[in-house]
């Protein structure tokens, strides 16, 4: 008796039709993952970028788990491992909200609004604010603290006019009374600023208990 043996040709048969179709779409899948995972990438690094508020600096423009999208070309594309911006369309301005790296510890993200700009005069009189001599008046200020710190103690209500230097921003907190920003560090280089926050896309309204969606800067002005 003979025996049987496979034939050479058997093995190097082609795969079932069903074997090809169900490569193909894992391969269709994994092309569109990497795709997206690379998309979402480039938009987080280049274009706009979701933060979380962790305090209650900005309140009550801004309160704490307040989700925002900050646009990161506004102020020009930062290139990747050089100190360097490019196409900038316009410099952060007066009442901007701005994100930037803490300039104590650049691990640290912050948000605070501009007040003060390359060249201004920004001082502080008892919980008032001058910009060149003149009151700064902002809509969103708010004061939760009836008493006035003596300048002696603390620079929070009254501090002497400081020149904002070149590349430079003074920046303060809504929420005057309770805002660790330049009345106590000083400046932000225009280099640490990571964005401009330009919506609020998710906020709890406690008194309507229901989310909320509102604009809180513009990009083009």
């Amino acid at each position: 008796m003979e025996e049987h043996q496979d034939s050479p040709q058997a093995e190097l048969a082609p795969a079932p039709q069903e074997q090809i179709k169900k490569k193909s779409l894992l391969r269709e899948y994994a092309e569109s993952i990497i795709i997206a995972i690379l998309l979402a990438l480039v938009i987080r690094t280049y274009l706009v970028q979701a933060f979380k508020i962790p305090s209650g600096s900005m309140e009550d423009t801004l309160a704490i788990g307040d989700h925002l999208l900050v646009s990161k070309f506004i102020y020009g594309t930062k290139i990747p491992f050089l100190d360097k911006k490019i196409l900038t369309i316009r410099d952060p301005r007066q009442g901007d909200v701005i994100v930037f790296e803490y300039p104590e510890d650049p691990s640290k993200d912050f948000i605070k609004r501009v007040v003060g700009v390359p060249g201004d005069v920004v001082e502080g009189k008892e919980k008032k604010v001058y910009v060149n001599g003149k009151l700064y008046e902002n809509p969103h200020e708010v004061h939760k603290e009836n008493e006035i710190i003596p300048k002696e103690m603390n620079p929070r209500d009254t501090f002497a006019p400081v020149t904002v230097p070149p590349g430079s921003y003074f920046v303060m907190g809504d929420n005057r009374d309770r805002s660790y920003d330049s009345r106590f560090w000083k400046f932000v280089r225009k280099d640490q600023i990571k964005g401009l926050a330009f919506i609020k896309y998710w906020s709890w309204d406690r008194d309507k208990l229901m989310p909320r969606f509102e604009n809180i800067g513009r990009l083009i002005n």
